[in-house]
């Protein structure tokens, strides 16, 4: 045992030989809702981070929308690829600026866990109809502390629920690794969105206003290249993670642009009315029927139960694309027309 402790103090002192001061250090995290003696090969964030790819909520993610309702194709993002296109580039990122590369994948990887079915579409109709509204990035952190293995949560480490919970574009990470994610973010989806909307005949390459080119690039590994490079660049030898005013302008301008010409495009968005009215209408359901979620009953029992509208939005969002269907159809369609 005493040679294997030493396995995870061999690592501990690397980061401390190895990362910027600034860097988020795996001994010195502010630990876990539940004290657990540290494991005895790996950091606590490496532990956090194979905790995340264990978990059901982390599989379930590739059968949840990225942007495109049930296209047609095998090469279009899911709510997983994207989650690992976002893994990459933020330790693509971390690494070249010596922080914690095991808290940034952890984080990465667990950012979108709260997620709905029908990416934010659902989230859009839950927030509608639930009292207290929704947002994936505080769902991502019931998913972790409370829903994942049947209410004991996976218990992370403080710093990765934290980039969890600010991730998004208002957030305010505590750590530079949390940053390094929230940044990842944008890069991946805007860039990856361009191409799945080039893929299904939304737009053309050349669509893309010069303005944005001539910055960024002409094709999808010219403009990850050159935002990544941006971000190393500009935060190199620095206590924060930025990219340049610049190329922050010319990326959210191209954000801009997106919303424009593929989010609101009917081609891509056209079926997401019909899939916010059957997430509503089952949300509705399940207020009459409470009886017909599973394990209601037991879970009205727990620490962690506050309401039913807690519970029903804690389902809903859990559901996979196809799963939600199957469920929309036993529970509410006429036998004659459920999905077979």
């Amino acid at each position: 045992m005493e040679n294997e402790l030493k396995i995870r103090q061999i690592f501990e002192k690397r980061e401390h030989d190895m990362l910027r001061s600034y860097a988020c250090f795996s001994d010195l995290s502010k630990g876990r809702d539940r004290y657990e003696e540290p494991c005895d090969i790996r950091p606590a964030f490496q532990r956090d981070r194979d905790r995340i790819i264990h978990c059901k909520a982390f599989r379930r993610l590739k059968d949840k929308t990225q942007v495109f309702l049930n296209p047609e194709g095998d090469h279009y993002r899911t709510r997983l690829t994207h989650t690992l296109e976002v893994a990459q580039i933020a330790r693509s990122i971390s690494r070249a600026l010596l922080l914690n590369e095991d808290l940034t994948e952890a984080i990465a990887l667990a950012h979108d866990l709260g997620h709905t079915p029908f990416g934010h579409a659902g989230e859009r109709a839950l927030n509608r109809v639930s009292p207290k509204g929704f947002q994936h990035h505080k769902q991502g952190e019931r998913v972790v502390k409370y829903l994942e293995k049947h209410g004991l949560g996976l218990n992370l480490s403080f710093e990765v629920i934290d980039g969890i919970l600010n991730h998004q574009t208002s957030g305010n990470p505590a750590t530079l690794e949390g940053k390094v994610v929230r940044l990842a973010d944008k890069i991946a989806y805007i860039n990856h969105d361009i191409d799945d909307a080039i893929r299904g005949g939304i737009i053309e390459n050349s669509d893309i206003p010069k303005e944005f080119t001539e910055m960024m690039g002409n094709s999808l590994s010219d403009r990850l290249n050159s935002a990544v490079h941006n971000v190393i660049i500009n935060s190199e030898n620095k206590p924060e993670v930025s990219l340049s005013d610049e190329y922050r302008e010319c990326l959210y301008g191209l954000r801009k642009w997106l919303f424009g010409n593929v989010y609101t495009n009917p081609k891509a968005k056209g079926e997401e009315g019909k899939a916010e009215a059957m997430i509503e209408h089952l949300y509705h359901y399940y207020t009459e029927h409470p009886e017909d979620i599973p394990g209601y009953e037991e879970d009205m029992s727990r620490p962690w139960y506050t309401d039913l509208d807690t519970e029903i939005c804690d389902y809903i969002s859990g559901m996979t694309d196809r799963f939600f269907v199957m469920t929309y159809s036993n529970l509410i369609l006429p036998s004659a027309w459920k999905v077979l």
